[in-house]
């Protein structure tokens, strides 16, 4: 009883004093990275061999090694988290909304690294998968926050505020400065106006996303965010393209994916293509005069890039391709396609790869791919509609042997693996944007839904599920802004840029799940946006480097940092 009135004392002086929670904050966390510093280290008795991490070993203790992808996930979320709030603190901003989002998503987060987090559904790693005690992210100070934020008056005062502040573009200060709210608010306003109205309707019917919408886009500068100015873009950075794809996603995540493409064709031209090919394809990608497609994916290989089996052969002037490719999105509108493919014959690994920018001739309804030499047929899914996904077979297809990328064959999997960072930071930005549709839609509902007498917002469970779901956004938010900024002063970052897209994509699907849970059975009908928000969620978990694809990626970087430190 004693320690639960010590720990009751404890939230109320951090809930009176915010310095006090900063800096109980900072504390509880310094014992959060030395835990996972100590489990991480553990890992790596289990897998090195000599200096060398073993492959196979890891693969083997695959669970443990995810575990400790997951807790340094969360871990560097609760560290840019800390940061985003003294950077408010400092400057008078950390005002009663901030406070109590901050309180709440580091209280839940300080609960779940030490009682255990989800992986998935059914996957929970605990702290003793990592071989260390639940007790090591324990402390007086975890506990005062972790009260603090289970408060059920703190999660309400939340609400409160928020519906008294209608048309939040986001819950709480961003921490981004004027500039960058200025391209939010213009970013939201083209959704309000232009996308939101017809999102749904466009993913019942399963259309393409509306021209129109591509040539407003275009006009506000999508398609050239962070090409440099040089090639028609407006050189700016990765915060920049991470505030955009959010607020497009927002609206209607194939909106928001639309940039994914000509961000992944800038980001391989300025990083491996020649002088000539930057200046011949960069401005017609800046301006939307064309439209990229990636392909890369083939059937039966998923994540396994290396296995790559379509082939392109010289011949003469050209390269002749040969093979087949699944899940490429937007292909049938697509001008430009990036094929990574296998030039050299006898290779089986990633060194016969080569990258080229294969023109193509932009498909109608009629002929979707008018080109010789390709065919395709449409992927039916469930979300994430508005651009199309398409299987491709290429027969005797020709592309000019000058679109080598970079004209030097073998170099396409490491030109493309250049571009992993921007694309995880994107498809993080893309997570945030669409957990805050469904935010937005559960508060809505929970707003206008009567049930016994009173909207279901004043029910604790349904304003509890709000509250967390704005906090957890702000967390997804900061950790996916600081792999932008990592991006932007050109350090690698694709340890954060994973981190964040694992994260943000749970963040996203959870959102999601429990805006449908608030809607209740109306939730279940398609007449509603949440059915959608759901299926559109549901991916980001898949794309761009799946959950579990990416958790052994982190875990191996973690286990290099840790060897160096």
């Amino acid at each position: 009883m004693a320690l639960d009135q010590s720990t009751h004392a404890g939230a109320q002086k951090l809930a009176a004093d915010p310095s006090a929670l900063l800096d109980a904050a900072a504390t509880a966390l310094a014992n959060v990275e030395a835990a996972v510093a100590q489990g991480v280290d553990a890992l790596r008795e289990r897998v090195a061999q000599g200096e060398k991490i073993s492959g196979k070993a890891l693969e083997a203790d695959q669970m443990r090694a995810h575990a400790a992808a997951w807790y340094g996930s969360y871990t560097e979320a609760l560290r840019q988290t800390l940061a985003w709030a003294q950077r408010l603190h400092g400057g008078g901003a950390f005002d009663e909304l901030e406070q109590a989002l901050f309180a709440v998503g580091f209280g839940e987060y300080l609960a779940q690294l030490q009682g255990g987090l989800l992986m998935s559904q059914g996957e929970i790693a605990r702290p003793s998968d990592l071989g260390v005690t639940q007790s090591a992210f324990g402390g007086p100070e975890a506990e005062a926050i972790i009260a603090l934020g289970a408060n059920d008056a703190m999660r309400k005062r939340i609400m409160e505020i928020v519906c008294e502040r209608e048309g939040l573009a986001t819950v709480g200060a961003s921490g981004l400065d004027e500039d960058m709210e200025m391209v939010r608010e213009q970013f939201r306003r083209l959704c309000v106006d232009k996308v939101e109205p017809h999102a749904h309707e466009w993913h019942l019917n399963d259309q393409l996303i509306p021209i129109e919408i591509i040539q407003e886009m275009a006009e506000l500068g999508v398609f050239g965010l962070t090409i440099p100015e040089e090639f028609g873009g407006f050189g700016m950075g990765k915060t920049a393209m991470c505030v955009v794809s959010e607020e497009l996603s927002r609206g209607y995540i194939g909106v928001g994916s639309l940039g994914t493409r000509s961000e992944i064709a800038a980001e391989l031209i300025l990083c491996g293509g020649t002088d000539a090919q930057k200046a011949e394809w960069l401005p017609k990608i800046a301006s939307a005069e064309i439209l990229p497609t990636a392909v890369f994916t083939e059937p039966n290989t998923g994540s396994d890039l290396g296995s790559l089996r379509t082939r392109a052969a010289k011949e003469g002037d050209s390269y002749t391709v040969t093979g087949n490719k699944t899940w490429i999105t937007h292909a049938a509108r697509a001008d430009v396609m990036t094929m990574l493919v296998r030039t050299d014959p006898d290779s089986t690994d990633w060194r016969g790869l080569s990258m080229f920018l294969a023109p193509k001739q932009r498909g109608t309804d009629e002929a979707p791919f008018p080109d010789d030499g390709i065919t395709g047929g449409e992927i039916e899914v469930l979300g994430y509609r508005g651009m199309k996904e398409y299987e491709l077979g290429f027969d005797g297809f020709r592309v000019p042997a000058e679109n080598l990328l970079g004209g030097v064959e073998g170099q396409g999997f490491k030109q493309l693996m250049q571009t992993f960072e921007s694309a995880r930071i994107q498809t993080a930005a893309r997570a945030v944007g669409v957990a805050q549709c469904a935010f937005d839609l559960g508060l809505r509902y929970a707003q206008e839904r009567v049930q016994f007498g009173k909207p279901l917002i004043a029910f604790p469970r349904v304003y509890n599920k709000l509250a967390l779901m704005a906090a957890e956004i702000m967390i997804a938010r900061q950790l996916t802004y600081f792999s932008a900024r990592e991006k932007d002063a050109d350090r690698r970052c694709d340890l954060e840029a994973g981190m964040a897209k694992l994260l943000g994509a749970r963040v996203a699907w959870a959102a999601a799940d429990n805006a449908l849970q608030i809607h209740g059975g109306n939730g279940f009908a398609l007449e509603y946006p949440i059915s959608r928000v759901l299926c559109d969620a549901r991916v980001l978990n898949i794309f761009e480097g799946a959950a579990e694809i990416q958790a052994q990626v982190i875990a191996r970087r973690m286990l290099e940092n840790r060897a160096k430190s």
